[in-house]
């Protein structure tokens, strides 16, 4: 081979492709250093996904205890717990109200440094972690999917923004890419925080940004599993529809769910008229007052229900799953009602969970309609379409569903029954739930910032 002499110029061609090769992303060390920041986060967020949830066990486990000693017990225990998370939720917690997911998604959209940190600094992850299990030694009917999602926005951006990746589309994919972290750690579900990241979050998706996303889901995913082992969030349901009558399943869950599902999206998001408007006021007027009131109708409502309303209704939807859940005929109504008051109150805490146990009680009462279809088939069909219903997200539904029960043989009717609940959902809610209250955070912070820069009137009222 020839080799060029020492005191030989090198080719400009040769130059030329040693400057393309040195410019690779592989060889850049800004590149390296995100990439290692955004493996260092999704550890720990799947650190603090896997403590978040053994917390959120405890805590709900803790509440039922002592719950059970009567059914008094929680009137002195649920409205208090409200008033009281109401009331520290004012001012600067104010972030750390709802899911968590609305909040997530406006930071995003908002470039704004500042009201990014406002929404996803430490201490706000930090608050909505404690709070929301307060909810849950409340009683609350929460979830803690939407808040680790909001958790692990905030650790992702904040470690990000720590190490000088403060620009913000660097500062974005950092948000992105622990969202989805967040999701996929909670519910030990990965594919399901990559659809979540691209159908929910983003609403696009980079190419280039496509590796960086599936690394921090996977190695939060990791170390879940390390953890807590190879499992499925609901066991694993061997479900099937045999083709033919059975799939009148399909038509009944997606339109139920989908009417059920953008009804509860509709009440929960807030309106000037109507009964939500007087909702609104009411809440504005005495938040305090009005959160207690929530939590004694959620008491008054669980008294209705033979296992209750309070908590994630994990157990009472894995329990009608494998077909011994003794919840009684109307869970799913009451479960439905539980969970609007639990959200007219304002209180941290999610709603996957909570709409998964809606959505169980619901395909429980279809399969009664259809004898001939196997009811854990019915249950899981509805569990995904009223999912899908609530947040318009037909394609998240359908891969949460799937992994949290490890089926594969529902997938063609699961992803039917879930395009229609999104199709008639839109019916009743027009615009998905979590873009919508998205949508508001972003008014509210430009109207904000519109009044920040209306120069200030003088004194005499004169011209300036």
């Amino acid at each position: 081979m020839h080799e060029l002499p020492d005191n030989e110029p090198i080719p400009s061609s040769r130059r030329g492709r040693l400057r393309a090769l040195a410019r690779h992303e592989w060889l850049s060390p800004t590149e390296w250093r995100r990439r290692i920041l955004f493996w260092s986060g999704a550890v720990i967020v799947g650190l603090a996904a896997v403590l978040f949830a053994q917390a959120a066990d405890f805590a709900f486990g803790l509440f039922s205890r002592v719950a059970s000693h009567g059914w008094w017990v929680p009137l002195l225990i649920t409205p208090p717990v409200f008033a009281l998370l109401s009331w520290l939720t004012q001012g600067a917690m104010k972030a750390t109200r709802g899911s968590g997911i609305p909040q997530a998604m406006a930071a995003l959209n908002v470039e704004d440094p500042d009201f990014r940190q406002r929404i996803l600094s430490l201490k706000i992850a930090a608050g909505k972690m404690a709070l929301t299990l307060a909810a849950l030694l409340g009683g609350a009917s929460v979830g803690r999917e939407g808040p680790t999602v909001h958790v692990g926005a905030g650790l992702l951006y904040s470690l990000g923004r720590r190490f000088g990746f403060s620009d913000p589309t660097a500062a974005g994919r950092f948000i992105l890419a622990g969202s989805a972290a967040g999701l996929a750690a909670a519910f030990n579900t990965p594919l399901a925080g990559v659809v979540f990241a691209i159908e929910e979050m983003s609403g696009a998706f980079e190419h280039r940004m496509s590796g960086t996303l599936l690394t921090a889901v996977i190695v939060s995913g990791v170390v879940s599993l390390g953890i807590l082992g190879n499992y499925a969030y609901f066991g694993d349901i061997a479900a099937s529809l045999a083709f033919g009558k059975a799939w009148i399943a399909v038509l009944l869950t997606g339109i139920a769910g989908g009417l059920l599902g953008g009804l509860f999206a509709r009440m929960i998001l807030p309106a000037g008229t109507g009964l939500r408007g007087v909702v609104g006021r009411l809440r504005a007027r005495q938040p305090v007052v009005f959160a207690a009131a929530c939590g004694l109708a959620l008491v008054l409502l669980s008294l209705l229900s033979a296992n209750g309303l309070f908590g994630t209704g994990y157990a009472q939807a894995r329990g009608i799953l494998e077909g011994h859940g003794g919840t009684g005929p109307f869970f799913g109504v009451l479960k439905f009602l539980g969970n609007i008051a639990s959200s007219w109150a304002g209180i941290p805490g999610g709603i996957f969970s909570p709409a998964l146990a809606v959505g169980a009680g619901l395909g429980d009462n279809i399969a009664h309609l259809l004898p001939g279809a196997d009811p854990s088939a019915v249950v899981l069909l509805g569990m995904a379409a009223y999912l899908s219903g609530v947040t318009q997200s037909p394609l998240t539904a359908t891969v949460i569903s799937l992994e949290l029960t490890a089926n594969r043989q529902m997938a063609l009717p699961i992803m039917a029954a879930c395009l229609l609940a999104r199709a008639v959902s839109a019916l009743v809610c027009r615009v998905p739930v979590y873009k919508a209250l998205a949508d508001n955070l972003v008014a509210q912070y430009e109207e904000e910032r519109r009044r920040r820069d209306v120069p200030a009137a003088p004194v005499d009222g004169t011209a300036a």
